[in-house]
């Protein structure tokens, strides 16, 4: 093992006011980073940014942004550049997904998860990627899903989204090998966030157990601890089962039939 030391570093995490990314904060300034949080809701990033400041002594800027607009990535670049601020690594977490049939999607809130889940994730890595290949001692997460796996039918447009986000991070994994940053994807499955809630459905979960945020940010950190950390890494023994299945023992149509089968969707498939 060679674990990332993260002390003296500059982390930019997005989506930091909930879920996901507050737990993230809350595991790399426990390891000693700095912190930018980036998220649209001040309130809660000044709140989480006095609470890491306190318990551990480091630096956090909380920074309000909204992440959908186009150049989301050069304008928050410039934003950090201005206050003199270098990051040495991303955490691209930020994203949402909507729950029903594609066809009666609401077009604007279409037009918004994509380019939050799609293209920040690309503008942003785009625009800090030579700043951390430069530092050479960081890390690139970026938060994909179970979903990027298959289809995932009511969830078309987040499926394949992360598809995405999991493409780009493998193909980054490998420009970035002999750099010094590691990149990787993490995969988590169902858990205890405000997710759900933003989908406007708790039918996505498909009724399967949720897990703990704590834990899922964890095994994203323990594999990049590793010598040679790999382009991605599901969270949860179940999940890495059901991926491992659905990539090399299932066809992707029948891996798709099956998740939504699991997730109550199989009607008309």
């Amino acid at each position: 093992m060679t674990a990332v030391d993260y002390r003296g570093q500059l982390t930019v995490i997005t989506g930091a006011s909930a879920g996901l990314g507050v737990e993230f904060a809350r595991q790399l300034a426990r390891r000693g980073s700095d912190l930018v949080l980036v998220a649209r809701r001040a309130d809660r990033l000044r709140a989480l940014a006095d609470e890491l400041a306190r318990a551990h002594g480091v630096a956090v800027h909380p920074v309000a942004f909204d992440l959908a607009r186009a150049d989301a990535g050069e304008a928050l670049a410039a934003v950090l550049a201005a206050d003199g601020l270098t990051p040495t690594s991303l955490v691209n977490n930020a994203g949402f997904g909507s729950w029903g049939a594609f066809h009666l999607a609401d077009p604007e809130k279409l037009r918004k998860e994509i380019a939050l889940d799609v293209a920040a994730v690309a503008d942003l890595s785009r625009a800090f990627l030579p700043g951390l290949r430069a530092a050479g001692r960081g890390v690139l997460i970026n938060v994909a899903s179970l979903a990027a796996y298959q289809g995932t039918p009511k969830m078309a447009a987040y499926g394949a989204a992360k598809a995405f986000v999991l493409s780009l991070s493998e193909a980054l994994w490998v420009e970035s090998r002999g750099t010094g940053l590691k990149v990787i994807a993490l995969s988590p499955g169902t858990t205890r966030t405000e997710f759900f809630d933003v989908a406007g459905s708790e039918d996505a979960a498909g009724g399967q157990p949720l897990a703990d945020p704590a834990d899922v940010v964890a095994t994203a950190l323990r594999a990049l601890d590793r010598r040679n950390p790999p382009p991605h890494v599901v969270a949860g023994l179940r999940n890495r089962l059901m991926t491992g299945a659905g990539r090399h023992l299932l066809t992707r149509a029948t891996a798709t039939r099956a998740l939504a089968r699991i997730s109550g969707t199989s009607a008309g498939l």
